[in-house]
């Protein structure tokens, strides 16, 4: 096993050490408790970007910086005053991107989403 996994499953268990601590948490607060819980049941997939390193990025920096220029876009062109116009926008613009990731047509994806 190379120096750089052997460093990396310390660090990998370092940092669910620290994970741990942050979700036992004990809190007041409703909305800190629900979201140490969602952070509980998501757990498992926070450090996947351990388990592939150089694939996987431990951000969503991807994800975020791709949804960014639609911003400007949908509050001039569709006026998105409801929070559902908003919502749909950025399931469009989620599956589109996911599609375009993934090497596929868009209009196909958007297309199974719909039918299935």
């Amino acid at each position: 096993m190379s120096q750089w996994c052997v460093m990396l499953r310390a660090r990998r268990r370092a940092l669910e050490r620290d994970l741990d601590l942050v979700l036992a948490t004990p809190t007041d607060c409703q909305l800190t408790r629900d979201l140490l819980a969602r952070g509980g049941r998501a757990r498992d997939q926070l450090l996947t970007f351990c388990d592939f390193p150089g694939e996987v990025k431990p951000t969503n920096n991807v994800s975020e910086s791709s949804l960014r220029p639609s911003v400007p876009q949908r509050k001039v062109a569709n006026g998105d005053r409801a929070r559902w116009a908003a919502d749909f926008e950025a399931g469009v613009r989620t599956a589109v991107d996911t599609a375009r990731l993934a090497g596929e047509g868009p209009f196909k994806t958007i297309l199974n989403i719909v039918t299935h």
